[in-house]
C-alpha cells in the first residue's frame, strides 16, 4: 500500500510539471495573434515562429532522449520547465523579430529536455497502463488549455511590458520541486527500474531479452509526423481564423483555441480509459478516423458555432491515440525507451513546425480556409498509416515484479 502510494504520488507529481512545461508550449500560439495586432507580424512571420517553438524544439527532443537512455537525468525536468519560461518572457518582453524569433527558440529547447526524461519517468511509476501514461499526459494538455486564458489575462489586457508575469507557474513549480524532488528520492524512486521487464538498468527502462522493432517504429514515426502538421497548424491559426474568416473578437479567437487544448485533455483520458478497456490500438484507429471529418469542419465552418463544434471534436479526437503512442513506441523500442519518446515527441513533431512557414505563406497567398482544405488533404496519409500500425505486447505484471526495486502501481499493472 505504501508503494502504491508512492507511485501514485510521482505520477501526479509529474503531471503538475507537465502542466507548467506545456503551458509555455501553448503560450506561443496563444501569443502570435497579439504579435500580428501589436507588432503587425505577417502569416509568414508568425509562421516562422511557429517553426521556432515545434520545430527547433523537436529537432533537439532526440538529443535529450538519447542522453535520458545512457543516465537518468532528472535534472532536466526544472531545468526544462525553467528554460521555457525564460524564453517565453524574454520573446514577450524583446523588441526586434529576430530576437523574438531567438527566445521562442529558446522555449522550445527547453521544451525539448523536459519530455523525455520526463515521460520516462511517468512511465516507470505507472507500468504498461495507458491511463497511467495519460494522467501524465493530461497535464501537458492541461498547460495547453490555460496558456490563452494566461497570455490575454497578462498580454491582452497589460500588454507585451507585463510578460515577466508569466514566469510565476515556473517559478512556483521550481520551488515545489526543490522541496519534492528529494523526498521522490528517499522514498526509492528510480525511473532506472525497467519499464518492459522488470530488470534493473543504469540507463534507464531497457530490456536486454526483448529486440526492437525499428520497422515497426518508423512506421509509427511516419503516422506522427503527419499528425503534427494538422496539430501544429490548427494551434497556431485556429484563433486567427476565427477572428479573420468569421469576423470575431480576440476574445472569441483565445476561447476557441483553448477549446481545442481543453478537448485534447478530454481526449487524452478518455483514449487512456479506452485503450485500457478495449486495447490501445483502437484508441489509435478511432482517433483517426473521428478527427479527419472534423478537420474538413474547421475549414468549413461557416459560423461560429460550428467552429467551436468542429475544434472540440478534432482536439478530443487527435488526443484519443497521444499516450497510446508513447506506450507503442517504447513498446517497439523496449530497449531505448528516451530515444522512443524523443523521437516521437521530437522528431516526429517536428515535421510540424518545419512545414509552418509553408502554410504560412499560403495562408497570406490564398487565405486560411484554402490552408485548412491543405491540411485536410495532408492529414488522409497518417489516418490510413495508423489503421495498419501492428501492436506489441507489453511485459506481463509478472515480468515487473521480479524488479529489484517496488513494481509499478498495482491498480496500473493489472492492465499490462
Amino acid at each position: 500500500m505504501n508503494g502504491f502510494r508512492m507511485k501514485k504520488g510521482q505520477l501526479g507529481f509529474l503531471a503538475g510539471t507537465h502542466v507548467v512545461n506545456d503551458l509555455y508550449q501553448g503560450a506561443i500560439p496563444a501569443m502570435l495573434p497579439l504579435l500580428m495586432s501589436q507588432r503587425h507580424y505577417s502569416y509568414a512571420e508568425v509562421s516562422g515562429l511557429a517553426f521556432a517553438a515545434s520545430g527547433v524544439s523537436s529537432l533537439f527532443q532526440p538529443l535529450f532522449g538519447v542522453l535520458s537512455d545512457r543516465k537518468p537525468r532528472s535534472w532536466l525536468v526544472p531545468a526544462g520547465f525553467g528554460t521555457a519560461a525564460f524564453g517565453v518572457v524574454a520573446a514577450g518582453l524583446s523588441g526586434s523579430y529576430l530576437l523574438t524569433w531567438l527566445c521562442v527558440a529558446l522555449a522550445g529547447i527547453g521544451i525539448a529536455a523536459y519530455h523525455p526524461p520526463a515521460t520516462s519517468e511517468a512511465r516507470a511509476a505507472g507500468g504498461s497502463s495507458q491511463k497511467a501514461m495519460s494522467v501524465f499526459s493530461v497535464g501537458g494538455t492541461l498547460g495547453g488549455s490555460l496558456a490563452p486564458a494566461l497570455v490575454t489575462l497578462v498580454i491582452g489586457a497589460m500588454g507585451f511590458d507585463s510578460s515577466y508575469l508569466l514566469a510565476i507557474p515556473a517559478l512556483v513549480m521550481a520551488a515545489l520541486w526543490v522541496l519534492r524532488g528529494p523526498w521522490m528520492r528517499w522514498r526509492g524512486h528510480t525511473p532506472a527500474v525497467s519499464l518492459v521487464a522488470g530488470k534493473p538498468s543504469k540507463a534507464s527502462a531497457a530490456d536486454p531479452g526483448r529486440k526492437d522493432d525499428w520497422r515497426s517504429f518508423v512506421r509509427l514515426v511516419a503516422v506522427i509526423i503527419g499528425w503534427s502538421i494538422p496539430y501544429v497548424m490548427v494551434t497556431s491559426m485556429v484563433s486567427l481564423h476565427a477572428q479573420r474568416s468569421l469576423g470575431q473578437s480576440a476574445g472569441a479567437g483565445a476561447a476557441v483555441l483553448t477549446s481545442f487544448t481543453a478537448a485534447g485533455a478530454v481526449g487524452t483520458l478518455l483514449g487512456g480509459w479506452m485503450g485500457d478497456r478495449y486495447g490501445r490500438m483502437t484508441s489509435i484507429r478511432v482517433g483517426y478516423l473521428v478527427a479527419l471529418p472534423a478537420l474538413l469542419g474547421i475549414a468549413w465552418a461557416p459560423a461560429f458555432p460550428v467552429l467551436i463544434l468542429s475544434t472540440v471534436v478534432f482536439g478530443t479526437a487527435m488526443f484519443l491515440p497521444f499516450s497510446a503512442q508513447v506506450t507503442l513506441a517504447q513498446d517497439y523500442l523496449p530497449n531505448r525507451p528516451g530515444t522512443a519518446s524523443g523521437l516521437t515527441l521530437g522528431l516526429a513533431m517536428a515535421a510540424g513546425g518545419l512545414c509552418s512557414p509553408a502554410f504560412g505563406w499560403l495562408a497570406d497567398a490564398a487565405g486560411l480556409r484554402t490552408t485548412f482544405y491543405a491540411l485536410l488533404a495532408v492529414f488522409i496519409v497518417p489516418v490510413l498509416f495508423a489503421l495498419r500500425l501492428p501492436d506489441r505486447a507489453a511485459a506481463a505484471p509478472q515480468a515487473q515484479a521480479q524488479s529489484a526495486e517496488p513494481a509499478a502501481d498495482p491498480e496500473y499493472s493489472r492492465n499490462a
